[in-house]
């Protein structure tokens, strides 16, 4: 593998990307999770039900600001950038204007310090019509410097930076490399501290910057260098730093504006450091404490990606209804036969769910009372998976006008409709902000920690046997306390959660499947021991049904309060939210037969034989038209490219 000399590969063994991944996971559980009670059979409602209720003031100021986006995007046109491939100036230019880029500052800073339930609605409306636009704000706020100087950056990293963003100075987050993924521990780009202690000096090279291409700002992960004790700066043994960077510094390039097959007015490329000096000062956190701070913004970050797939829902449910009202076939509406009619089900039901799975995961974190790591990691998981059910439904529906270009369907005088564009667009969001096989394990690995922390040694392959011999007896002091407490619960009682009315008994399948997850998370654990980790497949189904019962929670909550509120549609809700779990229970069942009845085991073997080229011969005919060096990951491009960034409306450059 080709790569750059001022960027080595950098290759660790498994014992030490899991070290570094460890460290930097937030180990305690001080505030209850209802999620997390799910994968241990603990299910107690009173956690999400009723939804924490937003404060009227903060509500008021957040419907004011949607009012006035509203009417931004009424006279916005989505297929300009789809057509150029960029978000026009006056767009951006508009988004400044009505405070956009400040959505979750702080208002003493300049922005306009909306709840993370009014950001995601906001986001659900720019979901609806750009994707794109969505991806602009989200990568601003969500992962960009606001949320990490907001929660982590010193009183004066606050008052420099954040008026700057909340008035709409673009900001990106760059953690990818090239040869990294999802393994931080092999970070290539590196950070060296000053001989006097006042500076650092970045170089390295950072793939797909969403939004690094037109950024004013950046919050760059890279691996410090361990030293001895430099001027003012302590000695420290380095690791993977945060730091706020000027876009503009001497040194950074953007070497690149990568090209995707949806989303195709997000600025994303390719941004090099080559000595680039970063004052101290701009240091974010502590060294070494880079990776934590990625990942707890990435905790209540991952949630625009469900606002935004809710809103791609909506627009999904219309198109449908309208379409299938007034496309006749065989002398009736395509909604009327049943082929269709269950794809519009499903639509508007997932719909629904999609709503409520961000509303209730947002005001637990407005609320702050309860720790939604895995509720926010379900909510981006679940979220991208549905949404690619939904759009794929809906294409299916609208048959070939699906598959054509609104600009093709303009062009022949019918109604453009993009629902192809819908579906390249929504696709990325099972990769972006971790990819939806990243997201099982995560969420896998949450869910198991109560069983890791029982079984100890036994749950480490290098365990000797007098260890594991100590904690076999100290998990089955765990066990013995625990296991007793899945055999019956709420679940089983007939006149349960009666006050639900018609939705009570998808409350008692939730309760006594969450049981049933348990013990069979158990089946596994003493099954496969340390090899769990190893289990992918299975983890997967394991977190899939947590997914599914969350998501009927979620529904169930969310219509529990139109109830109470006495909203006009209430009754509908509740008839939408029964079909929901009316499907997700078929899924989850599924899931359930599939933990240990699959084709896993001869799947690995047909993959190492694949791997090992014993399938070339089904290869043949086939006519390699890809171009380039030859290396799957080709080396970073030292020749400089084009500065792709481009000027504000104002003339002031970006």
């Amino acid at each position: 593998m080709a790569t750059e000399q001022n960027q080595p590969s950098v290759t660790v063994d498994a014992a030490k990307a899991r070290e570094v991944a460890e460290a930097s996971r937030e180990q305690g559980w001080e505030r209850p999770s209802f999620a997390k009670g799910i994968y241990m059979g603990e299910v107690d409602f009173s956690l999400v039900d009723p939804m924490p209720v937003p404060d009227p003031e903060a509500a008021a100021h957040g419907a004011e600001f949607l009012v006035r986006l509203d009417e931004l995007l009424e006279a916005l046109d989505p297929q300009i950038i789809e057509r150029e491939g960029r978000i026009p100036d006056e767009a951006i230019a508009g988004l400044r204007r009505i405070g956009a880029f400040g959505m979750k500052i702080p208002r003493e800073y300049g922005g306009l310090g909306l709840s993370l339930l009014d950001y995601g609605r906001a986001l659900m409306k720019v979901g609806a019509v750009s994707p794109a636009i969505g991806a602009l704000l989200s990568a601003h706020q969500s992962i960009g410097v606001p949320e990490p100087v907001k929660s982590f950056g010193s009183p004066e990293q606050k008052q420099r930076y954040l008026p700057r963003c909340a008035a709409g100075a673009i900001s990106a987050f760059l953690l990818t490399e090239n040869d990294v993924g999802s393994d931080p521990a092999r970070l290539g780009t590196k950070a060296r501290l000053s001989a006097d202690g006042t500076h650092y000096v970045l170089d390295g090279a950072k793939l797909w910057t969403t939004n690094g291409v037109v950024a004013e700002l950046l919050v760059v992960m890279a691996a410090v260098q361990s030293h001895e004790a430099l001027g003012d700066q302590p000695a420290s043994r380095g690791g993977i730093t945060a730091f706020i960077v000027q876009a503009d510094a001497p040194g950074i390039t953007v070497e690149n504006r990568n090209e995707f097959m949806g989303l195709r007015g997000i600025e994303n490329g390719v941004t090099r450091f080559r000595q680039v000096k970063v004052p101290v000062v701009d240091r974010l956190g502590a060294e070494g404490s880079g990776l934590k701070i990625a990942l707890s913004t990435l905790n209540t970050g991952r949630l625009s990606i469900p606002a935004m797939c809710a809103g791609a829902g909506k627009w999904a449910t219309k198109i449908a209804r309208e379409w299938s009202t007034a496309r006749v076939q065989w002398g009736h509406p395509i909604g009327e036969h049943q082929a269709v009619a269950n794809k519009l089900a499903r639509i508007t039901a997932s719909t629904y769910a999609l709503e409520a799975i961000f509303e209730l995961s947002a005001s637990l974190a407005d609320a702050g009372m309860k720790d939604v790591r895995i509720e926010a990691a379900l909510a981006k998981l679940y979220s991208s998976e549905l949404t690619c059910t939904i759009v794929d439904d809906l294409l299916q529906i609208r048959g070939g006008r699906g598959f054509e270009t609104a600009d093709s369907q303009r062009a022949r005088g019918e109604r453009a409709v993009p629902v192809e564009q819908l579906w390249r667009d929504v696709r990325i969001n099972r990769i972006f902000e971790g990819s939806t096989e990243i997201m099982h394990l995560l969420i896998a690995r949450e869910a198991v920690d109560a069983h890791l922390q029982a079984a100890g040694d036994l749950a480490k392959a290098d365990a000797t046997g007098q260890e594991k011999l100590k904690a076999a007896v100290e998990a089955g002091g765990f066990y013995a306390r625990w296991l007793p407490k899945l055999a019956v619960g709420r679940g089983t009682v007939p006149t349960s959660y009666l006050g639900y009315g018609p939705l009570a008994r998808h409350l008692r399948y939730i309760e006594r499947s969450a049981r049933r997850l348990a013990r069979q998370t158990f089946v596994g654990m003493a099954r496969w021991q340390a090899g769990l980790e190893k289990e992918q497949v299975f983890l997967g189904h394991i977190v899939d049904i947590g997914a599914e019962l969350f998501a009927m929670t979620a529904s169930i909550a969310k219509t529990n309060q139109l109830m109470h509120d006495g909203a006009e549609h209430r009754f509908a809700a509740e008839a939408l939210a029964g079909a929901f779990c009316e499907q997700a229970r078929l899924r989850c069942e599924q899931h359930f037969e599939q933990l240990f009845n699959n084709s896993t085991a001869s799947d690995d073997e047909l993959s190492r034989q694949l791997l090992d080229g014993d399938f070339r011969w089904l290869e043949e005919g086939v006519r390699d038209v890809s171009e380039g060096t030859g290396a799957w990951i080709a080396p970073w491009s030292e020749a400089p490219q084009e500065d792709r960034r481009r000027p504000y409306a104002d003339g002031s450059e970006s």
